[in-house]
């Protein structure tokens, strides 16, 4: 019980986080609806075990926990790809704006 409870109350401070980027526009509606489904998943799993049990058995997963482990892992490789790739993106911007400063700059000093 105080485990649920724990869960439970940090994952209304994550949701209520989320809200707040939401409404100042720094998450999308789709970022935003992800979020909300991965919190509703994370208590449906602490409260409701019953059901991992069920869908870890129709997999061939021994148990619930092991379910989640798994499942988790795999979210959190593919949130490192995407924050990899955004990463790869921001730093091909910041090369493109360098050159076009150095650019200037030297078209500058060569018109002096």
């Amino acid at each position: 019980m105080l485990l649920q409870i724990m869960v439970l109350v940090f994952v209304l401070f994550a949701w209520t986080r989320a809200l707040g980027r939401f409404k100042d526009m720094k998450l999308s509606g789709k970022q935003f609806i992800f979020w909300s489904a991965i919190w509703t998943i994370i208590l449906a799993a602490v409260f409701f075990q019953g059901w991992t049990m069920k869908l870890s058995s129709i997999l061939g997963i021994a148990r619930g926990a092991d379910l989640i482990v798994y499942v988790s892992v795999v979210l959190l490789f593919y949130l490192i790809f995407r924050l990899y790739v955004k990463m790869e993106k921001i730093e091909q911007d910041v090369t493109k704006v360098v050159r076009k400063i150095a650019i200037d700059e030297t078209v500058k000093k060569r018109k002096r």
